[in-house]
C-alpha cells in the first residue's frame, strides 16, 4: 500500500500535467499561455510538478496578489513530497533509528 501511495505522489501530478498539456496546449505554451517556451514546463513537471500545475492554473490571467500564495503552497507540497520519504524511512538507515 505504501508503494502505491508513493507512486501516485510522484507520478500523479506529472501524468496529470502531461494530459492537461495535451488537452489544452494553448494554456501552457504560447502568447496567452503560462510559459513562452516548452522548456520551462518540462523542467517544472520533472522537479516541481505541483507548483507547475498551480502556476498554469493561475498564470494565464496574470500573477497578482493571492496567486503567489497558491504557488507557494504548491512548492511547499512538492518539498514535503520529496522530504517525506526520507523521514518515513529513517529507521531503515543504520544509526538513524529512534533507539540510537
Amino acid at each position: 500500500m505504501c508503494c502505491l501511495f508513493t507512486i501516485l505522489v510522484f507520478l500523479g501530478p506529472r501524468v496529470g500535467g502531461i494530459f492537461w498539456w495535451i488537452a489544452s496546449p494553448a494554456r501552457w505554451v504560447g502568447v496567452v499561455g503560462a510559459f513562452e517556451s516548452a522548456l520551462w514546463p518540462i523542467i517544472g513537471l520533472v522537479f516541481l510538478p505541483w507548483a507547475t500545475l498551480m502556476y498554469v492554473s493561475v498564470a494565464p490571467g496574470g500573477m497578482v496578489g493571492f496567486d503567489w500564495v497558491w504557488v507557494g503552497l504548491a512548492v511547499f507540497i512538492d518539498l514535503i513530497a520529496y522530504g517525506g520519504g526520507g523521514y518515513g524511512n529513517r529507521n531503515q538507515i543504520p544509526g538513524m533509528g529512534s533507539g540510537s
